[in-house]
C-alpha cells in the first residue's frame, strides 16, 4: 500500500519540480531522503525514569524504536560525564518516513498553539530543513495524562535537494505551511 503522500509527489510535485527547475533526468529532482527526530533530556542525570519515558514517547510517535545517545565528553559546569544518557534520537526512511510528515504537516502542525506557519528560513544552506516543536503534545498518539512533563524535539528533515530554493519548492509541494 503506497502512501498518499507517495502518490502526491509522484503525479505533482514531481512533474511540477521538473518543470519549474528544468531538470533533464528524474533523477535530480529532489526527494525526501531521511527524517530525523531528536529529544535532548538534560534531567536523565537526576531522574533514570526520565529517559524511558522520552523513548516511550518517541517510539509512540515515529512508530520505530528510537537510540539513547550517550555523551561523549565529561562537562564538568553541566555535573556531565562521559557515557551519561543526554537524548535519544529516531530516523525515518521510506514508509515511516512519508506516514511521519504526512502526520506533521497534516494533523500535528495545525494543533500547535498560535500556529502562523513554519520559518522559512530554516534552511542550512544544502537543502535540508531544521524546526523544533515546544511539546510533544501536539501528536494525537501522546496521551496528555500519560506524560511526566512537557518536552520539546528537534525534526531535521533531510532532502537530495541541492539548493534551499529547491527543498522549499518540494516541501511546499508536499503541504509545508511555510509563514508568509
Amino acid at each position: 500500500m503506497a502512501n498518499r503522500l507517495v502518490e502526491k509527489y509522484k503525479n505533482e510535485v514531481a512533474p511540477a519540480l521538473k518543470e519549474q527547475f528544468k531538470y533533464t533526468s528524474v533523477m535530480q529532482i529532489p526527494k525526501l531522503e531521511k527524517i530525523v527526530l531528536n529529544v535532548g533530556v538534560s534531567d536523565a542525570k537526576d531522574d533514570a525514569k526520565a529517559m524511558d519515558n522520552v523513548v516511550e514517547d518517541l517510539s509512540v510517535i515515529s512508530g520505530q524504536k528510537p537510540i539513547v545517545i550517550k555523551a561523549k565528553k565529561s562537562i564538568a559546569n553541566f555535573k556531565l560525564r562521559a557515557g551519561m544518557e543526554v537524548g535519544c534520537k529516531v530516523t525515518l526512511r521510506g514508509e515511516r518516513m512519508y506516514e511521519f510528515f504526512d502526520k506533521l504537516v497534516n494533523i500535528a502542525l495545525p494543533r500547535t498553539r498560535d500556529f502562523r506557519g513554519i520559518n522559512p528560513n530554516s534552511f542550512d544552506g544544502r537543502g535540508n530543513f531544521a524546526m523544533g516543536t515546544k511539546e510533544q503534545l501536539i501528536f494525537p498518539e501522546i496521551d496528555y495524562d500519560s506524560i511526566d512533563k512537557i518536552r520539546g524535539m528537534d525534526i531535521v528533515i533531510v532532502t537530495t535537494a541541492k539548493t534551499d530554493e529547491e527543498a522549499k519548492a518540494l516541501l511546499t509541494g508536499l503541504g509545508m505551511p511555510y509563514r508568509k
